[in-house]
This record gives C-alpha cells, structure tokens and sequence, in this order.
C-alpha cells in the first residue's frame, strides 16, 4: 500500500518540475522574441539570450532534483529539433551564427551526457559547472569580444578578441568558485582547481571549429573539476 501510495504521489511532483521548467525555458524564449521583435534585432544578442537562459535550466534540474531521464529525454529531442534547424527554418535565430558551426546541436548533446554522467554519480553539481562554465563564461565572452574586443588574434584561422578571453576566463573562475565553496568549503583546493577550470575552459574555447567548444568546454570543465576534487579533496 505504501508502494503505491508512494508511486501515485511522485507522479504529480514529477510533471510539477517539468511544469517549472518549461514555464522558465519559454520564458526566455518569449524574452528573446520581444528583444528580436521590438528591442534589437541583432542575432547574435538573441543567441546569446537562449544560449544562456536555458543553461541556466541544468540549477533547476540539480535544486529539484529532477530525475535523469528527463534531462536526457530533452537533450535528445532538442538535439534532433536543432539538427533539423539546419535544413529546415526551425530556428533561424538562433542557429544564424555567420558561419558553419553546430554549435547549438553539441550544446543540447553536452546537456544529455552531463546529466547522465553525473546524476548517475550523485554529483549534479559537476554538471551544473560544466554547462553554467558553457552558458555564461562562453556567452558573455561573445558579447563583450565582439562589442568591446580590439586586441585581436586568430586560433585556427578563426578570430578571437584577447577581452573576451578573459572574460570567459574571469566568468569560468566566479561559476567554478560558487558551486564549489557551496559544494565542497571554502579552502584552497577549491580557489586552485576554480582557476584550473577557468584557464582550460578558455583554452578549449579558443581552440575550438564548427562551433564543437559547445562539447568540449562543459563536458572538459566538469570531468577536470570532478577529476581534481577527488585528488586533492577526497
């Protein structure tokens, strides 16, 4: 009886933390239309918006504890979605870089195998890290390159700014920082492998064609920060 009782409950607190997300996943989308509607039709400001408003769903998924297969569920059907995009005007906006990249398709796979990889772990934390790192060190760092970005160079024949570097590197840092003193104490492992992160994430971030640092910057920022923690901390 308890079995079932238990069963019956969980099923409502379920489609309540879907609710929770889709309420906040078409909130940003309803923000990004208005700015593309009404505000500044600049696609690249309203890439930046989706990219990272919906990182930020992976903090709702951990404080809710969502269970894994909802996460990887949506990591595939917005993997699949953003592949047809390419070939279909699904999201012109947001898939209209001024290049080739498949950027937004690696983002959605980067999702699905943080939240399978660490959920399974018991550490939803090093997920978050990986894709907030993604989100916001490498979104922020396209905005304030391409408007404040003077100091050039070139990595693979692509051209980054030296201002939006270290502002991935300084973003990577502060994200890195805060979930680890919430998660492991404010010490100096934490302040050390924080840094690490920042500097290899920015590395894979300027390293990086067809828009794969979307792959390589979540997924290497949590394995190293995961990896590190059990080295120096555990």
């Amino acid at each position: 009886m308890l079995i079932t009782f238990s069963a019956l409950t969980s099923i409502p607190l379920l489609w309540l933390q879907i609710a929770i997300v889709a309420v906040w996943v078409l909130f940003i989308l309803l923000i990004a239309w208005w700015v593309n509607r009404f505000a500044n039709r600049d696609p690249e400001i309203v890439r930046k918006i989706v990219h990272i408003g919906t990182g930020n769903v992976i903090l709702l998924a951990w404080w809710l504890d969502i269970p894994a297969i909802v996460g990887i569920t949506a990591s595939i059907l917005a993997s699949v979605i953003t592949l047809l995009s390419y070939r279909f005007p699904i999201l012109p906006g947001i898939n209209s870089v001024g290049r080739q990249s498949f950027g937004t398709f690696f983002y959605s796979v980067s999702f699905g195998i943080l939240v399978a990889w660490f959920w399974h772990l018991q550490q939803p934390q090093y997920a978050a890290l990986g894709i907030l790192v993604m989100s916001w060190g490498d979104g922020l760092a396209a905005l304030i390159g391409q408007r404040f970005g003077t100091h050039k160079y070139k990595v693979f024949g692509r051209e980054k700014s030296w201002e939006g570097s270290l502002t991935m590197t300084l973003v990577s840092f502060v994200i890195s920082s805060l979930i680890l003193i919430c998660t492991q104490g404010n010490n100096w492992q934490t302040w050390v492998i924080s840094l690490v992160v920042a500097i290899i994430a920015t590395g894979l971030e300027a390293f990086s064609f067809l828009g794969v640092d979307n792959l390589t910057v979540p997924l290497g920022s949590a394995a190293l920060a995961f990896v590190l923690i059990q080295q120096l901390v555990l």
